[in-house]
């Protein structure tokens, strides 16, 4: 994970879209966005990445857990084939993203308004000698979407994620799209319906 957060800094960020939904406590989309993530001002650039990094960051097997995903979630309609026409277009799509928007609503019940951010990135995965030295070239290109939920703590202005997850799971310095790597902020809340959606576990 360290070796990822280190491609997302302002001048060697490998993200190259975000899109995000602001929810209503009720879980409907209150007003969205989308952009190439190089467009962004400096001071915003700063803060989504900031907000993006929380997922990675998180402390391992604690707030940050992969999981394996069930062959249940896979196929026609499943969430999982949204998400992997998402990677495929970049987040250019908004008609997809709404739905995911949705399916994020439907699965985290809530109290009070939060905002939904997706990030797309791609990162040059560099060849690593035996004696651990990086060589020129790259072993694999890892295409991945970070999703972050967060409460909105000023109009428009999310907190920090209490929720999030990275897919496909970033295994071994490799892409593993049979699993997904999912954040939970506090470990002894977790956002059950979310969880259940990604990995079919209630928890």
């Amino acid at each position: 994970m360290l070796e990822l957060t280190r491609r997302m800094t302002p001048n060697r960020t490998c993200f190259d879209r975000v899109a995000g939904a602001y929810m209503t406590e009720d879980g409907e989309i209150d007003d969205t966005f989308n952009i190439h993530f190089l467009k962004l001002s400096g001071p915003e650039m700063k803060k989504n990445l900031e907000l993006a990094k929380e997922i990675p960051f998180a402390r391992t097997n604690d707030q940050l857990k992969e999981y394996k995903i069930p062959e249940s979630l896979k196929g026609k309609d499943s969430i999982y084939q949204l998400l992997d026409a998402l990677k495929a277009c970049s987040l250019k799509n908004d008609a997809l993203m709404d739905v995911l928007y949705e399916q994020i609503g439907d699965g985290f019940p809530a109290d009070y308004p939060y905002a939904v951010f997706v990030f797309h990135g791609v990162y040059d995965i560099p060849v690593k000698a035996k004696d651990k030295e990086w060589l020129e070239g790259s072993e694999e290109i890892y295409d991945f979407l970070i999703c972050t939920v967060s409460p909105i703590k000023t109009e428009y202005e999310p907190d920090k994620p209490i929720f999030g997850f990275l897919y496909p799971a970033f295994s071994d310095r490799s892409s593993d799209d049979s699993k997904v790597d999912i954040y939970n902020a506090d470990p002894s809340l977790l956002a059950e319906g979310l969880l259940y959606k990604l990995a079919g576990i209630r928890a």
